[in-house]
């Protein structure tokens, strides 16, 4: 049975996120970040989601029962392997014509992890139910997590505002926020009130 305290893993979230803002933000990487930006790029993105998404997962994972270390490292790896074939969309292809075949691929390892979230909610036969906030937290972020998907196709085909690179780019900052911000209320609130 392996565990990671929820309180430092919503902190490690929280502070590679703001870490990989300032950053970003900073004379040293700024350049690079608005360089990137220009050719319909971020790769700055991709790594900061590297760990931080993964990281929420292995939580998600951790909080609806699944405690086996192997399984939780397992669960981790596919999710960073899922924002791998996003930067891999970025790299090699282009909005507009895109062939979209790392972000299927992206999809297909994304959806894994939340197989196994759902496996572990909804197992009949539990000693106990799993609390409301477990499912609030499931259903909240598998939206958000589905959500950077949609915008990532949206953005390649071109669709409405998403057909200026920068609007997609936006979105992507407001869901990271919004997603992050929501998983930590969410957590502790949960704690707070029980």
């Amino acid at each position: 049975m392996f565990n990671i305290p929820t309180g430092w893993g919503v902190f490690a979230f929280l502070a590679i996120s703001s870490l990989a803002l300032l950053l970003t933000a900073s004379p040293i990487f700024f350049n690079w970040y608005k360089r990137n930006l220009l050719e319909s790029r971020n790769y700055g993105r991709w790594i900061e989601y590297f760990f931080s998404s993964s990281i929420m997962i292995v939580l998600i994972s951790q909080i609806c029962g699944i405690s086996d270390i192997a399984a939780l490292g397992a669960i981790f790896g596919i999710n960073a392997c899922m924002i791998l074939f996003g930067a891999l969309q970025e790299k090699y292809e282009k909005p507009g014509k895109p062939n979209l075949l790392p972000f299927w691929f992206g999809s297909f390892a994304g959806i894994i992890p939340w197989i196994a979230i759902l496996i572990y909610a909804l197992s009949p036969g539990q000693a106990s139910e799993p609390p409301t906030f477990v499912y609030a937290i499931i259903i909240s972020l598998f939206i958000f997590f589905n959500c950077f998907a949609v915008n990532m196709i949206l953005q390649y085909k071109q669709v409405g505002p998403w057909k200026d690179y920068l609007f997609g780019e936006k979105a992507y900052i407001f869901l990271s926020l919004t997603a992050k911000a929501l998983l930590a209320w969410q957590v502790f609130a949960a704690v707070l009130f029980t």
